[in-house]
């Protein structure tokens, strides 16, 4: 039985999160008319490809039958949100053809951190679309949306949402692994800790400058248990003592644990700041670790293993060739290919997760457990099964 399963919470809605939204219920299916998406790989549905136009097979082979952006073999977290939400797929920000934004939109690319990195994407491999520069994104679209709106009342036919519908949308934010892992393997564990503030500050920061365009309700995921992912359990240098029973390195998952305390901590700090906002600190952490300790539990079979990748072995990552690439290694031509089935993996290509894992994560994240504090989203929104 997963982690979900085991540990739903009932608790009371709180009337004044409900008593917000009221009004909106009698014309809406789901109160919450529109999901703002700030984030990295984990969360994007296309920024970064449209961006740097190059991604390949066999990514997308599950769900869409083609590569469609995402770093996965189907669809994303916020995907999944999107369709029990009964609103589309997020259009990317950074996609100029074909988007459609009344609905929302996604500002999360690939590589993303929440700090402003100090080198180039050529260089580090981070993009350069920071959370900041996210932000200032979010900031030019709703400038232009206010610009293109009907000077006297009417309707429009763009691909644009109403200046109302900021106030009645979700604001989702998950990034922060790259800021987390990718100086891990150069300074330890302990050096990374200094950087945990800036972080959870930024997103702080980024959740009050959002409530001031207009957003109302925020969901903050936390970070995922890095110490469990097959890349880093085949990257970075650890002793065997270090892992746990379930192959996971301990030091770097306690890692995670006190940054997402911390991150909780900053959030019921805005909280407290922003009496007339819902905040809510979302722990994917807890359905994602119990997805690699227990995989078979949820109808899987490989935790700790990559999907997509080359070498086999344990985690079936190898570093020197990134899933659905080929590179020549000791004059032999190397390809680094997908599994037959990918439903039964949680981790997609080393990193990522696969569709059916995130799946598994929202609904989770669908049936409350995962809310600190509670949120109704069941009172908001009439729910549609994911598929």
């Amino acid at each position: 039985m997963g982690v979900f399963e085991r540990s739903q919470r009932f608790s009371v809605v709180p009337a004044v999160v409900v008593a917000m939204f009221l009004g909106q219920l009698a014309e809406s299916k789901c109160s919450l008319e529109a999901i703002f998406n700030f984030g990295d790989s984990n969360s994007d549905t296309g920024g970064f490809w449209a961006a740097f136009p190059a991604q390949r097979g066999p990514f997308g082979m599950t769900f869409f039958k083609k590569p469609s952006g995402r770093a996965t073999d189907g669809r994303v977290m916020v995907d999944f949100l999107a369709q029990a939400m009964g609103i589309p797929f997020l259009s990317p920000y950074l996609k100029s053809i074909g988007s459609d934004y009344r609905h929302g939109a996604n500002f999360a690319t690939l590589a993303s951190t929440v700090l402003l990195p100090n080198t180039s994407l050529f260089v580090s491999g981070l993009s350069p679309f920071s959370l900041a520069i996210q932000l200032n994104q979010m900031k030019e679209f709703k400038t232009r949306v206010d610009e293109f709106q009907p000077k006297h009342g009417g309707t429009t036919t763009t691909t644009l949402p109403s200046t109302k519908r900021f106030r009645k949308s979700l604001y989702t934010f998950y990034i922060g692994q790259n800021d987390f892992t990718s100086n891990l393997a150069a300074v330890g564990t302990a050096a990374m800790k200094q950087s945990y503030l800036p972080v959870v500050s930024q997103i702080a920061d980024t959740i009050k400058e959002t409530y001031d365009l207009g957003g109302r309700t925020f969901w903050a995921m936390n970070l995922a248990p890095v110490g469990c992912y097959p890349a880093f359990l085949a990257m970075f240098p650890h002793e065997r003592s270090d892992l746990d029973q379930y192959g996971c390195v301990i030091s770097y998952n306690e890692a995670v644990i006190e940054y997402n305390m911390m991150l909780k901590d900053a959030l019921a700090h805005t909280r407290s700041s922003l009496p007339h906002a819902t905040i809510i600190y979302v722990d994917v952490h807890s359905v994602l670790l119990d997805l690699f300790r227990h995989p078979t539990s949820y109808g899987l079979k490989y935790g700790t293993r990559a999907c997509c990748g080359e070498g086999g072995g344990a985690y079936n990552f190898n570093p020197k060739v990134y899933c659905g690439n080929s590179k020549v290694i000791n004059g032999s031509i190397v390809t680094a290919t997908a599994c037959s089935d990918p439903s039964k993996y949680v981790s997609w290509d080393g990193i990522h997760a696969t569709d059916a894992a995130n799946k598994l994560v929202v609904q989770a994240i669908l049936n409350g457990s995962l809310f600190d504090p509670p949120f109704p989203l069941h009172h908001l929104c009439d729910l549609h099964p994911i598929a």
